[in-house]
């Protein structure tokens, strides 16, 4: 790789830094305005009154999530009719009803904030499933996210209340006042980059070898825009962000990567902010930014010296699978991004890196994407996992766990070692259970995987890490769409979104009912350097330790 490229490369992350820096304070502090003004808008006042809601109500844990699931649900059948009515819709170009299995899968997975996509999109699904179906998903399964996580927020600063908020409150603000207005803004750049925006429907051009060639248009920066902004990460197209149509430049590509960081590392200041204590957000962004930073860089080490016979042809960078607008150090970056958030987007084929490259990618989301993770479920993610290091901090001291004013006692540590049990439960079983049950092992392999041996383990693997994490992204090589890998995905999905919900709603009930009390000479200090690399050490532990054995059968296994 040539020394300009490197430092183009070193020059784009550190713009994206600096970007991420400048806009970590205004808009963290704005969202946490959004979730503790009293006010309400004219327009949200309409819709509570549509829907029945008093806005000045606070919830206990359990109304809280009640909601949480029956919105979810509802969303799970409306998606899943719309599909299934897609051919006497307007716009539907003429493609029919999309199949039972896929219908359920691709409902789950946009409704669970996942958007696995086992079909080709411009080919699958006409315009008003796209825009009236897949994009609203897009807005409101990233608005239930941060609900969930600003519910946890006021259960660290609730004082005796028993009470988290309103779920439809937060709903609506996460809705209409964060994701609207800047998927707004970032649709306009993108329209102005080139990003397609229109209901043309599909044009047959005519190339220079004198073929014909049918190409679609659509609205795309519109579903961009928010896929992003709402680390969702559905495609308008089954390229995703590799297409020219969603990602023409390497600009471009800079600023979709900032469009996925942006809210997740933002939302640790509107944690400081609603707590009282900056400090504590400036800790939890620090923790976020240090596994980020070292994920990339070895993520690109592998990608660009790892050896082979095609990365030695190609000049000694792993180019296969990657598009040349963007380079080795632009795909790495948008890679390493989009896994470590829930986003999915892709802007090269992970199927096609170095396998340590690719594992990488993978272990990004066996982290449980908290690093800065998904939109709200990487900020609560992280924190969960900081009342597990405080609790290893406690022992080793021999004090009672403390974090930000609240006793850490057994409750509290059920919950959270339950929290993160689901995700690694879920893609270990799902994975031995498509191996080990013959019918179903006979199909993987002769229908699913493209490539036998360790890769082939790696697809199935990555598929139930992907899903079971909320995603979406996929080793490519990977036919998915099959009755099985229909069906168990969308389950890795629903419970991978749902459960640990359950565990930090009632986390953040539990400490809703407990006074703050002051810090002593014996409390662990949770602002200062030694408990960010405590946090990053617990974090990367318990992910070695669940998942070593069978990254050693995958990834490992074909690297070494």
């Amino acid at each position: 790789m040539s020394p300009d490229s490197v430092v183009l490369g070193i020059l784009q992350a550190a713009t994206l830094i600096v970007l991420l820096a400048l806009l970590y304070r205004p808009l963290g502090d704005y969202m946490a305005r959004v979730f503790t003004t009293r006010k309400d808008w004219a327009v949200e006042r309409g819709v509570y009154r549509l829907i029945g809601v008093d806005s000045q109500s606070s919830q206990s844990w359990p109304a809280y999530l009640r909601g949480v699931i029956a919105f979810s649900l509802m969303g799970v059948l409306f998606v899943y009719v719309l599909q299934r009515i897609q051919a006497i819709l307007p716009w539907s170009l003429g493609l029919p009803p999309v199949p039972e299995g896929l219908a359920f899968n691709t409902a789950v997975s946009f409704v669970t904030n996942t958007n696995w996509q086992s079909y080709s999109p411009e080919t699958t699904m006409g315009y008003t499933v796209q825009f009236a179906g897949l994009a609203v998903q897009n807005f409101v399964s990233a608005a239930v996210g941060i609900a969930v996580a600003i519910a946890l927020v006021r259960g660290f600063a609730a004082r005796r209340s028993g009470t988290i908020g309103n779920f439809w409150v937060d709903l609506v603000r996460a809705s209409g006042r964060i994701l609207l207005p800047l998927a707004a803004v970032a649709a306009v750049v993108l329209v102005i980059a080139g990003v397609v925006q229109n209901v043309a429907g599909f044009m047959t051009v005519h190339t220079l070898s004198g073929a014909a060639q049918s190409i679609p248009g659509g609205p795309v920066a519109s579903q961009e825009a928010i896929k992003l902004l709402g680390t969702n990460g559905g495609g308008f197209y089954n390229a995703n962000s590799a297409h020219p149509f969603e990602n023409p430049t390497p600009w471009t590509n800079l600023f979709e990567v900032l469009l996925l960081l942006v809210i997740p590392f933002s939302l640790p200041r509107a944690f400081g902010r609603m707590i009282g204590d900056n400090r504590q957000g400036t800790a939890i962004v620090a923790a976020m930014a240090t596994i980020a930073v070292a994920s990339l860089a070895v993520m690109t080490w592998f990608e660009t010296t790892s050896g082979g016979a095609a990365v030695k042809a190609a000049g000694g960078v792993a180019m296969e699978g990657k598009e040349q607008r963007f380079g080795v150090l632009g795909s790495t970056l948008f890679a390493t991004g989009t896994t470590l958030t829930s986003t999915g987007a892709v802007d090269s084929m992970h199927d096609s890196y170095t396998a340590l490259g690719g594992m990488m990618a993978m272990f990004n989301m066996m982290l449980g994407e908290v690093a800065p993770g998904g939109v709200g479920s990487g900020l609560y993610g992280i924190l969960v996992l900081a009342i597990i290091a405080v609790f290893v901090g406690g022992l080793m001291v021999g004090r009672t766990p403390e974090y930000i004013g609240k006793k850490i006692g057994p409750r509290e540590m059920k919950l959270a070692s339950l929290y993160i049990l689901v995700t690694p439960t879920l893609v270990l079983a799902g994975t031995a259970l498509s191996f080990a049950l013959p019918g179903v092992r006979q199909n993987v392999e002769s229908v699913s995987i493209l490539n036998p041996g360790p890769h082939g383990m790696s697809e199935v693997l990555y598929a139930f890490t992907s899903a079971a994490n909320n995603n979406g992204s996929a080793f490519a090589g990977l036919t998915a769409n099959t009755p099985w890998l229909n069906s168990a995905l969308a389950v890795a999905m629903l419970l991978g979104r749902f459960v640990p919900m359950v565990f930090v709603l009632a986390l953040a009930g539990s400490l809703a009912q407990q006074d703050i009390v002051p810090s002593t000479a014996g409390t662990l200090p949770t602002h200062r350097p030694m408990f960010v690399g405590l946090l990053v050490a617990v974090t990367l532990i318990v992910v070695a330790l669940t998942y070593f054995p069978v990254l050693a059968l995958g990834p490992l296994a074909e690297g070494l």
